[in-house]
């Protein structure tokens, strides 16, 4: 039986928190030895004070508490590092504002007990009804079915991530199961032996960027990054943090995606970054521009963005 720590980081959103920890009670566990993790990412709402004596019928709860906000890559860790000391076999990062089918965990375990090389699988991921970034695209019997991530695209020449499929509707043109260049960190089941050898998520990426950077880094020692159709979800994608022009989405992508390309990148792909990232300098908006700036000037973390 495999031991699973279902790691959820929040940051206020209570209502999503208590929502996906009510989806968790609804899981097959089936051969699974579960727990949850809240890790708390210093919410400014009742996050705290609702979940301090909060339980799960079918599994352990307990919540950890940060002092400070330490983004998407710090937070996680948090709880990766009590379970992985703890004896965990797998990890699963769940997003709060995800809404789960009861075989999730279930199929993402079973996957990865196929191949001891595996080490992270992500499943289907759709956008949840009405959270579409195009919604006037879509028939009614569309939604529920558009594709918000069947596995992740690496243009490594380039320095760009997108996710495949997305904004696609599904009519089964994703239904194999295969290696891909990256797993979402939305949902991502990670072998705990794999995070022993290559370390956690980049804490000094802070948000955006750091699950392409660990798939890059566990493909690099040899673990397989898999996605799989097997099972999906629905995620209440954040317009505000995510959509193109966001102030949050151009300062952290803009740096981060500097921070990535001057590691793993050719001497050539880097030099074309460093062009890119002139022009963003002249040309591009605030936050872009802000983001270029602090990647040359080392200030990663949270960065000018988040005070």
């Amino acid at each position: 039986m495999s031991k699973v720590s279902i790691i959820i980081l929040a940051f206020n959103g209570i209502s999503l928190t208590l929502d996906v920890l009510n989806d968790l009670v609804k899981l097959d566990l089936t051969g699974i030895n579960a727990e949850a993790i809240v890790v708390d990412n210093a919410s400014t709402d009742d996050t705290v004070a609702r979940l301090k004596d909060f339980r799960l019928p079918n599994m352990p709860f307990r919540l950890l508490e940060n002092k400070v906000n330490l983004g998407f890559a710090g937070g996680n860790n948090v709880g990766i590092d009590v379970a992985v000391k703890e004896g965990a076999d797998y990890v699963l990062l769940l997003n709060n504002d995800v809404i789960l089918p009861k075989d999730v965990a279930k199929v993402m375990v079973a996957t990865a007990d196929q191949d001891k090389r595996i080490g992270a699988v992500a499943p289907k991921m759709y956008f949840a009804k009405g959270y579409e970034f195009h919604k006037d695209k879509y028939k009614n019997n569309d939604l529920g079915k558009v594709i918000w991530y069947a596995g992740g695209i690496l243009n490594i020449n380039n320095v760009y991530s997108e996710h495949r499929g997305v904004d696609e509707v599904d009519w089964g043109q994703y239904d194999r199961q295969e290696e891909t260049d990256f797993a979402n960190g939305a949902c991502v089941l990670l072998r705990a032996k794999a995070l022993k050898e290559v370390g956690y998520l980049k804490e000094n990426y802070f948000l955006y960027w750091e699950d392409v950077e660990l798939s890059q880094r566990m493909k690099s020692a040899g673990w397989k990054i898999i996605y799989t159709p097997k099972t999906f979800l629905w995620h209440k994608v954040s317009v505000a943090a995510g959509g193109p022009g966001g102030e949050t989405n151009d300062y952290f992508l803009s740096r981060n995606r500097l921070a990535f390309g001057m590691q793993y990148c050719s001497l050539r792909t880097r030099l074309a970054l460093l062009k890119d990232s002139l022009r963003l300098l002249i040309k591009g908006r605030k936050w872009q521009k802000m983001g270029v700036s602090d990647f040359y000037l080392g200030r990663m973390g949270n960065g000018s963005r988040i005070k």
